[in-house]
């Protein structure tokens, strides 16, 4: 029985919000995440609402455990998996799961190749996810209904059960892209049952994808020469209109291949004293060596 002299009448919400440290995790959030403003306001709503039933909590105001599990939808390289990470830390500070970590799979870690094999792959990664955040990348491909004979309904099952009945100790994130997850929910209606908070990424501006690649250089202690930014948002225009682009992921890759030229480069004399700046800089060259502005993708 709950003993009312512990019970506190009143909280002072700014008090509870320094105490558990989430303005530490968004302010992460905004730092390891350029743009996505739509993304992070449902985040800070989420960290409310998580914030209030804590409070509701403290005061004996009990009920049934919130429903957390959420689906993330939106091209590749928006910023999902990051933002599971932070969401993970947030449910974690305000006590709605024990360990705060992150288990990110596909549906090769779940589903098995043979009879027998789906059952003990997808507890085992149940269990390594307990008390924390299970992220589950991809998860239409969990459903094959053209294969008889693909063991993926299986995973399916044993997964809606324990979103169940051990919400109160696993947060489950589904992923993908947002028409291929309508499809995953309207064919599996017990999945959308259980999804309480729907989160969608939008694609990145051409801006922010310059702003990515300028703090992902930082963060790796390079720099753009001026004539290197000015030719990478070309780059990153000419890009964007070809196949297969996955924004901040595209970036990224683009970024590895500007510094093996600029490495080669540099390489090439061999007698030349270098300098920090120099090594750290990439040029103009560097960038515009790419395929891409031959109209071949990169």
């Amino acid at each position: 029985m709950l003993d009312e002299t512990l019970v506190p009448t009143s909280v002072r919400l700014r008090d509870e919000i320094e105490g558990a440290g989430i303005n530490e995790v968004l302010a992460q959030l905004d730092e390891d995440l350029i743009g996505l403003k739509p993304v992070k306001t449902r985040i800070r709503e989420i960290a409310s609402l998580l914030l209030i039933e804590r409070v509701r909590q403290k005061m004996g105001l009990l009920g049934d455990t919130p429903t957390l599990h959420m689906s993330f939808t939106g091209n590749p390289g928006t910023g999902k998996t990051t933002v599971a990470l932070r969401m993970a830390s947030i449910l974690h500070k305000l006590g709605f799961v024990r360990r705060g970590h992150l288990v990110s799979v596909t549906r090769d870690d779940l589903v098995g190749q043979y009879i027998g094999h789906t059952a003990p792959k997808t507890k085992e990664i149940l269990k390594k996810a307990m008390g924390g955040v299970l992220f589950i990348d991809e998860a239409y491909y969990l459903y094959r209904p053209e294969n008889e004979r693909d063991y993926g309904q299986e995973a399916i099952e044993i997964l809606l059960q324990v979103m169940e009945t051990q919400r109160d100790d696993l947060v489950v994130i589904l992923a993908g892209y947002g028409d291929r997850m309508e499809k995953f929910f309207t064919s599996n209606p017990g999945f959308r049952s259980r999804i309480a908070h729907h989160v969608d990424f939008p694609d990145y501006e051409e801006k922010e994808l310059g702003d990515i690649a300028e703090l992902m250089l930082k963060q790796q202690n390079y720099q753009f020469s001026e004539g290197a930014r000015r030719a990478f948002d070309e780059y990153i225009h000419l890009r964007k209109q070809q196949p297969l682009f996955s924004n901040a992921r595209s970036i990224r890759n683009a970024l590895d291949r500007a510094r093996l030229r600029q490495a080669n480069r540099l390489v090439a004399d061999l007698d030349r004293e270098l300098t920090a700046t120099d090594i750290m800089t990439l040029e103009e060259s560097d960038i515009r060596a790419s395929r891409v502005f031959s109209k071949t993708e990169s």
